[in-house]
């Protein structure tokens, strides 16, 4: 599902306007953005959790060129769905 599609059934949903349906999803998204580039992680009661995980230095190699390169230590987004969210897609048909 795309975030054009999602759009239209929340505007369907609730009869709302699609171009203020779309303003809301990308400023929800940008403070989603925000909160986790300033380290601060978001809970969703019953849906999950946009956290960052802290990835450790780490050796790789560029095959390519055959060297080794390091790979700083770096922090990434996940998401952690809610045990809720989790039961409920688990027993979808």
């Amino acid at each position: 599902m795309t975030k054009a599609e999602i759009v239209s059934e929340i505007s369907k949903m609730t009869g709302i306007d699609k171009a203020y349906v779309l303003d809301i999803v990308e400023k929800f998204m940008i403070v989603v953005k925000d909160s986790l580039t300033s380290g601060e992680n978001v809970y969703l009661r019953g849906f999950g959790s946009f956290i960052l995980k802290e990835r450790a230095e780490k050796t790789a190699r560029n095959i390519t060129r055959n060297t080794t390169v390091i790979v700083p230590a770096h922090k990434i987004p996940f998401f952690k769905p809610a045990p809720a969210f989790k039961e409920e897609v688990a027993h979808a048909k």
